[in-house]
Protein backbone atom coordinates (compact mmCIF):
# COMPACT_ATOMS: atom_id res chain seq x y z
CA UNK A 1 0.00 0.00 0.00
CA UNK A 2 1.31 3.42 -0.96
CA UNK A 3 2.46 5.59 1.94
CA UNK A 4 0.18 8.66 1.97
CA UNK A 5 2.86 10.64 3.79
CA UNK A 6 5.50 10.01 1.11
CA UNK A 7 6.99 13.13 -0.43
CA UNK A 8 7.19 13.78 -4.13
CA UNK A 9 10.76 14.08 -5.34
CA UNK A 10 11.23 16.33 -8.34
CA UNK A 11 14.49 16.92 -10.16
CA UNK A 12 14.29 20.11 -12.16
CA UNK A 13 16.93 20.85 -14.78
CA UNK A 14 17.01 24.40 -16.16
CA UNK A 15 18.89 25.11 -19.39
CA UNK A 16 19.50 28.43 -21.09
CA UNK A 17 21.86 31.38 -21.10
CA UNK A 18 23.57 33.52 -18.46
CA UNK A 19 20.35 35.19 -17.30
CA UNK A 20 19.55 31.96 -15.47
CA UNK A 21 22.38 32.80 -13.07
CA UNK A 22 20.94 36.19 -12.14
CA UNK A 23 23.82 38.16 -13.65
CA UNK A 24 23.31 41.83 -12.84
CA UNK A 25 20.86 41.14 -10.01
CA UNK A 26 22.03 42.80 -6.76
CA UNK A 27 20.11 40.14 -4.82
CA UNK A 28 21.86 37.35 -6.80
CA UNK A 29 18.57 35.51 -7.27
CA UNK A 30 17.66 36.15 -10.89
CA UNK A 31 14.23 35.01 -12.01
CA UNK A 32 14.93 31.33 -11.39
CA UNK A 33 15.77 31.91 -7.74
CA UNK A 34 12.66 34.01 -7.26
CA UNK A 35 10.46 31.33 -8.82
CA UNK A 36 12.00 28.56 -6.75
CA UNK A 37 11.52 30.56 -3.55
CA UNK A 38 7.78 30.53 -4.27
CA UNK A 39 7.77 26.77 -4.88
CA UNK A 40 7.66 25.34 -1.39
CA UNK A 41 5.57 22.46 -0.12
CA UNK A 42 5.80 20.07 2.82
CA UNK A 43 4.96 17.24 0.42
CA UNK A 44 7.70 18.11 -2.06
CA UNK A 45 11.45 17.61 -2.31
CA UNK A 46 12.51 19.87 -5.18
CA UNK A 47 16.07 19.52 -6.48
CA UNK A 48 16.90 22.27 -9.02
CA UNK A 49 19.94 22.13 -11.29
CA UNK A 50 20.65 25.30 -13.28
CA UNK A 51 22.86 24.58 -16.31
CA UNK A 52 23.60 27.91 -17.99
CA UNK A 53 25.85 28.68 -20.97
CA UNK A 54 26.35 32.36 -21.89
CA UNK A 55 24.89 33.40 -25.24
CA UNK A 56 23.71 29.92 -26.12
CA UNK A 57 21.32 29.39 -29.03
CA UNK A 58 19.10 26.39 -29.67
CA UNK A 59 21.60 24.47 -31.79
CA UNK A 60 24.21 24.34 -29.04
CA UNK A 61 21.52 23.71 -26.43
CA UNK A 62 20.09 20.82 -28.42
CA UNK A 63 23.52 19.17 -28.54
CA UNK A 64 24.34 19.41 -24.83
CA UNK A 65 21.12 19.28 -22.82
CA UNK A 66 20.59 15.52 -22.82
CA UNK A 67 23.99 14.45 -21.51
CA UNK A 68 24.01 17.15 -18.85
CA UNK A 69 20.41 16.61 -17.78
CA UNK A 70 20.65 12.82 -17.66
CA UNK A 71 23.45 13.12 -15.10
CA UNK A 72 21.00 14.97 -12.81
CA UNK A 73 17.78 13.07 -13.46
CA UNK A 74 16.96 9.94 -11.51
CA UNK A 75 15.14 6.71 -12.39
CA UNK A 76 12.87 6.98 -9.33
CA UNK A 77 12.24 10.74 -9.44
CA UNK A 78 9.89 12.97 -11.40
CA UNK A 79 12.03 14.67 -14.02
CA UNK A 80 11.26 18.14 -15.37
CA UNK A 81 13.12 20.25 -17.95
CA UNK A 82 12.77 24.03 -18.10
CA UNK A 83 14.08 25.52 -21.36
CA UNK A 84 14.76 29.27 -21.28
CA UNK A 85 15.25 30.66 -24.79
CA UNK A 86 16.82 33.90 -26.01
CA UNK A 87 17.36 35.79 -29.26
CA UNK A 88 20.73 34.20 -30.15
CA UNK A 89 19.18 32.30 -33.05
CA UNK A 90 18.53 35.57 -34.87
CA UNK A 91 22.28 35.63 -35.47
CA UNK A 92 23.25 31.97 -35.61
CA UNK A 93 20.31 30.18 -37.26
CA UNK A 94 17.39 30.56 -39.61
CA UNK A 95 13.87 30.56 -38.19
CA UNK A 96 13.26 27.10 -39.63
CA UNK A 97 16.46 25.77 -38.10
CA UNK A 98 15.66 27.30 -34.72
CA UNK A 99 12.23 25.68 -34.77
CA UNK A 100 13.77 22.31 -35.64
CA UNK A 101 16.34 22.57 -32.84
CA UNK A 102 13.66 23.25 -30.24
CA UNK A 103 11.43 20.52 -31.66
CA UNK A 104 14.29 18.01 -31.38
CA UNK A 105 14.84 18.87 -27.72
CA UNK A 106 11.13 18.57 -26.88
CA UNK A 107 10.62 15.38 -28.85
CA UNK A 108 13.63 13.68 -27.28
CA UNK A 109 12.56 14.75 -23.79
CA UNK A 110 9.03 13.50 -24.39
CA UNK A 111 10.36 10.11 -25.45
CA UNK A 112 12.06 9.86 -22.06
CA UNK A 113 9.01 10.89 -20.06
CA UNK A 114 10.49 14.28 -19.14
CA UNK A 115 7.95 17.06 -18.69
CA UNK A 116 9.02 20.32 -20.31
CA UNK A 117 8.21 23.99 -19.92
CA UNK A 118 9.54 26.57 -22.38
CA UNK A 119 10.15 30.23 -21.51
CA UNK A 120 10.40 32.38 -24.59
CA UNK A 121 12.95 35.09 -25.47
CA UNK A 122 12.94 38.47 -23.75
CA UNK A 123 12.59 41.86 -25.45
CA UNK A 124 15.36 44.42 -25.63
CA UNK A 125 15.30 48.16 -26.18
CA UNK A 126 15.73 48.31 -29.98
CA UNK A 127 12.40 48.40 -31.82
CA UNK A 128 13.66 46.81 -35.06
CA UNK A 129 15.34 43.98 -33.17
CA UNK A 130 12.22 43.45 -31.09
CA UNK A 131 10.16 42.96 -34.25
CA UNK A 132 12.47 40.09 -35.17
CA UNK A 133 12.29 38.66 -31.66
CA UNK A 134 8.49 38.79 -31.87
CA UNK A 135 8.58 36.51 -34.92
CA UNK A 136 11.03 34.13 -33.22
CA UNK A 137 8.84 34.09 -30.11
CA UNK A 138 5.80 33.06 -32.16
CA UNK A 139 7.81 30.33 -33.89
CA UNK A 140 8.98 28.90 -30.58
CA UNK A 141 5.50 29.11 -29.10
CA UNK A 142 4.07 27.21 -32.06
CA UNK A 143 6.63 24.42 -31.67
CA UNK A 144 5.91 24.02 -27.95
CA UNK A 145 2.11 24.21 -28.15
CA UNK A 146 1.94 21.75 -31.05
CA UNK A 147 3.67 19.28 -28.75
CA UNK A 148 1.44 20.13 -25.77
CA UNK A 149 4.25 21.62 -23.68
CA UNK A 150 3.43 24.81 -21.76
CA UNK A 151 5.00 27.98 -23.15
CA UNK A 152 5.56 31.20 -21.23
CA UNK A 153 5.42 34.17 -23.60
CA UNK A 154 7.60 36.66 -21.73
CA UNK A 155 8.14 38.84 -24.78
CA UNK A 156 4.64 40.21 -25.39
CA UNK A 157 3.89 41.43 -21.84
CA UNK A 158 7.34 43.03 -21.44
CA UNK A 159 8.12 44.59 -24.82
CA UNK A 160 6.31 47.85 -23.98
CA UNK A 161 6.42 47.53 -20.19
CA UNK A 162 7.80 50.79 -18.77
CA UNK A 163 9.43 49.27 -15.70
CA UNK A 164 11.10 46.57 -17.80
CA UNK A 165 12.47 49.09 -20.28
CA UNK A 166 13.71 51.39 -17.51
CA UNK A 167 15.45 48.46 -15.82
CA UNK A 168 17.20 47.44 -19.05
CA UNK A 169 18.29 51.02 -19.69
CA UNK A 170 19.74 51.28 -16.18
CA UNK A 171 21.61 47.98 -16.42
CA UNK A 172 23.33 48.03 -19.78
CA UNK A 173 20.57 46.17 -21.61
CA UNK A 174 20.21 43.36 -19.08
CA UNK A 175 17.54 43.05 -16.41
CA UNK A 176 18.29 44.07 -12.86
CA UNK A 177 16.32 43.44 -9.70
CA UNK A 178 13.03 44.77 -11.10
CA UNK A 179 13.40 43.02 -14.44
CA UNK A 180 14.09 39.64 -12.90
CA UNK A 181 11.09 40.12 -10.65
CA UNK A 182 8.88 40.73 -13.68
CA UNK A 183 10.11 37.58 -15.43
CA UNK A 184 9.54 35.54 -12.29
CA UNK A 185 6.00 36.89 -11.95
CA UNK A 186 5.18 35.87 -15.52
CA UNK A 187 6.57 32.35 -15.09
CA UNK A 188 4.69 31.84 -11.81
CA UNK A 189 1.40 33.09 -13.28
CA UNK A 190 1.60 31.38 -16.69
CA UNK A 191 1.37 27.73 -15.73
CA UNK A 192 4.26 27.02 -13.35
CA UNK A 193 2.23 25.34 -10.62
CA UNK A 194 0.05 23.46 -13.10
CA UNK A 195 3.17 22.17 -14.87
CA UNK A 196 4.61 20.84 -11.62
CA UNK A 197 1.16 19.61 -10.59
CA UNK A 198 1.24 21.66 -7.41
CA UNK A 199 -1.54 23.69 -5.81
CA UNK A 200 -1.11 27.39 -6.48
CA UNK A 201 -0.58 29.18 -3.16
CA UNK A 202 -3.09 31.89 -2.30
CA UNK A 203 -1.62 35.29 -3.07
CA UNK A 204 1.25 33.76 -5.05
CA UNK A 205 3.63 36.30 -6.50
Amino acid sequence: MEDPSAQREIRLVVVGDELLTGVGDPRALGWVGRVLSKTQSEDLVLQPYVLAVPGEGTEALSKRWEAEASARFGPETENFLLIALNDADLISASSARARLNLANVLDRATQQGIRCLVVGPLPGLDADHNRRIAQLNKAYEDVATRRSHPYVDAFTPLVDHQQWREDLAANGGRPGQSGYGLIAWLVLHRGWYQWLQLPEPSGAG
